[in-house]
């Protein structure tokens, strides 16, 4: 009885070990992204980055999809609730969607951003 009490206390610890790891991976995914469009801060290139960083943290798996979905729904709450970009605010969540569901994010990388990116 000890034993297995013990067995699922581990599954347990390292099932949530896991997912804080997965978390943090996918929001260091979306963060690189960010910190790569604030870095070229080039004109119209905020859909590729926030396509990229979706599409690099749903390549993790469905818990990074999810994840991805979290962080872009709370990026973008305020905005859209303000009634300031409210139209911005949702051509970023498809621009997350498309990436998110595996879509090629240079659908929207502007002209002449920079091959680093």
């Amino acid at each position: 009885m000890k034993l297995l009490l013990a067995a699922i206390v581990l599954i347990l610890v390292v099932e949530a070990n896991k997912q804080e790891f997965l978390m943090n991976n996918t929001a260091r995914d979306m963060f690189r992204a960010y910190r790569d469009m604030r870095e070229a801060n080039w004109k119209n290139s905020d859909k590729y980055f926030h396509a990229r960083g979706n599409r690099d943290a749903a390549n993790r798996g469905p818990g990074g999809r999810w994840a991805a979905k979290v962080i872009s729904d709370a990026r973008e709450f305020i905005p859209s609730r303000s009634g300031h970009g409210a139209s911005d605010s949702a051509a970023d969540q498809a621009a997350n969607r498309w990436g998110r569901n595996g879509g090629d994010p240079n659908v929207y990388r502007p002209p002449g951003l920079p091959k680093k990116y």
